[in-house]
């Protein structure tokens, strides 16, 4: 059977502590170049959100236009449920 040592114990610990100081120094770094790549990337996906809801060519500034929504879908709001009449009762 294998004995632990204080010499193996200790270089242990100082390879946990070296790797700690190393990956908190390189994230130092490299986080910050991860966010901006994330930023980045987000601002694209909003100017391509913004760009697909611009108005359209066709349309004269301040002209009106009125898309019509379909009538299944206000007839499915109506029928939430069946109103029932409450009335207090005194004691």
């Amino acid at each position: 059977m294998h004995e632990a040592s204080v010499q193996g114990f200790v270089r242990t610990i100082l390879i946990f502590i070296i790797i700690y100081y190393a990956v908190k120094i390189i994230g130092r770094f490299v986080a910050p170049l991860i966010f901006k790549w994330f930023v980045g990337k987000f601002e694209q996906r909003v100017k391509d959100q913004q760009q697909q809801n611009s108005p359209r060519n066709d349309e004269k500034v301040g002209e009106t236009t009125i898309d019509k929504t379909s009538i299944k879908s206000t007839k499915e709001s109506n029928s939430v449920g069946e109103y029932v009449d409450f009335e207090e009762v005194d004691e």
